[in-house]
Formats: structure tokens, sequence, C-alpha cells
């Protein structure tokens, strides 16, 4: 059974930090790029990072760069998102999701985006507080 669980959100005041987890199980973890989504009740789920565990290529949409850090801990099948300088509009529901990949997603991130997804996790709600 694939299973993405996702760990870490909660309540935050403007300019601090969380770091979310991501556990998975149940596929082959290497052959898999992770990725980072969000969503606000009544909007679309939108991109924030991706991590591939074939070869460690990142990708972070303009919304992520500069205080989202995305990383992985293949001993434990665990992707992070540190999550620095949080503000309100960061409010969301946080998504973790695997797509299956071949070429670096620096190089092409159009696997990580919603409609390639392969499996979802649950969602961890986040909400930063003015």
């Amino acid at each position: 059974e694939v299973r993405l669980v996702e760990s870490g959100g909660g309540l935050v005041q403007a300019g601090g930090s969380l770091r979310l987890s991501c556990a998975a199980s149940g596929f082959t973890f290497d052959d898999y790029a992770i990725g980072w989504f969000r969503q606000v009740p009544g909007k679309e789920r939108e991109g924030i990072s991706c991590i591939s565990r074939r070869d460690g290529s990142t990708y972070y949409t303009d919304s992520a760069k500069g205080r989202f850090t995305i990383s992985s801990d293949s001993a434990k099948n665990t992707v992070y998102l540190q999550m620095n300088s949080l503000k309100p509009e960061d409010t969301a529901v946080y998504y973790c999701a695997a797509v299956w990949v071949i070429l670096p997603v620096n190089k092409d991130p159009r696997p990580c985006t919603v409609k390639n997804i392969n499996y979802w996790g649950q969602g961890t709600q986040v909400t930063v507080s003015s």
C-alpha cells in the first residue's frame, strides 16, 4: 500500500518557521520525485517545490524561492520542507506527493505538477497569523 504521511503543520506567527515532513512507504522511493503542494479553499492546488530521489535535483516555484528548502533523508524515506520567514499568505493545507521521474527536476520540472502526480498524501494544515 502506497502511503505518504505529512506532519509538522501547525500555527505559527508571521516571520516564524516550520518544518514539514513527508514519510513515504509502499513504493520504490528512489524512482520518484517528491513534491510539496499547497491549497487554499476555493483556489487551485499549487506547486511549491520538488526533489528527485534519483539524482537529488531540486525545483522551486517562485512562491518558494529564497524562503523554503526541500531536502530528503533516504535512510528514513522522508522528505522535508523547511519554511522560513512565513507570511499570512502561506496559510494553506500542504500536501506532499510522489511522481515517477527520469530526468532531473531542475531540467524538466513538468512532472512536478498537479496533473502528473501519481500519489498524494492527506495534507497538513499550516496557519500563519499576522
